[in-house]
């Protein structure tokens, strides 16, 4: 196994700052920590691309906007225009959330033009496109169909959850079974990112062996220091 250092883990963190509440202040702290700390990616709302952008400018740290968040349940055209408005806003990568009901039901066509649509706005920018699967939904087979649907529409990662995910019984969240299924299913052509649920330093290294290159987390600060993340922050 590799050794991992704080500097290369913090590169592999996407801190999340995503919760209905969270003002500009804190999203003026968050993006302060990411500075310091090092951190690989900022993912914001989609409202706050712009200032998020401004306010790490002439730092490593790249910004990330969700697309479709949390449920997944609006039209391509609706995410399209959304991913638009979010690389004009400076987003150089894309967390766009599938339609987890359209895939439930069989529809893979459905399904591939969903993600499509939001390719077809990043790829010619050189925008990433992250697919969340939302697992914590999904059995085994339907994982591995969304992950092959998400190659053959052009995505560049597929992603456990959003962290907003509920369910009655069982983790909602990233876990080890589903992030092997993906990584079964389309690793070494598709990137695996792993999130929900990675509070602790162990969590993420975990994760990092067994393959995934992204890790989203609610707490950056205190995975990077060795210490359980405070609450439960969503992603």
């Amino acid at each position: 196994m590799p050794i991992h250092t704080v500097a290369a883990v913090a590169k592999t963190l996407d801190h999340a700052v995503l919760k209905p509440e969270f003002s500009r202040d804190d999203l003026a702290r968050h993006a302060a920590m990411c500075v310091d700390r090092g951190v690989g990616c900022l993912c914001v709302r989609s409202c706050d691309v712009a200032a998020a952008a401004n306010l790490v400018v002439g730092s490593p740290v790249v910004i990330a906007s969700v697309i479709g968040f949390p449920h997944g349940a609006c039209r391509p055209e609706v995410k399209a225009l959304e991913s638009w408005l979010a690389i004009a806003d400076g987003a150089r990568e894309l967390d766009m959330v599938i339609n987890v009901g359209a895939l439930k039901s069989g529809d893979e066509a459905a399904i591939r033009k969903d993600i499509a649509a939001v390719v077809a706005e990043a790829r010619p920018k050189g925008v990433i496109v992250k697919v969340i699967l939302e697992t914590c939904y999904l059995s085994a087979a339907e994982i591995a169909t969304a992950c092959r649907l998400a190659e053959e529409a052009g995505a560049d990662f597929v992603k456990t959850s959003t962290g907003f995910g509920v369910k009655a019984s069982g983790p909602t969240g990233a876990t080890p079974e589903a992030v092997r299924i993906m990584l079964d299913t389309v690793g070494g052509r598709l990137q695996v990112k792993a999130s929900g649920g990675i509070r602790t330093w162990e969590d993420a290294i975990r994760y990092l062996d067994i393959g995934c290159t992204r890790l989203g987390v609610g707490d950056a600060a205190a995975i990077l220091d060795g210490q359980p993340a405070e609450g439960t922050a969503a992603y």
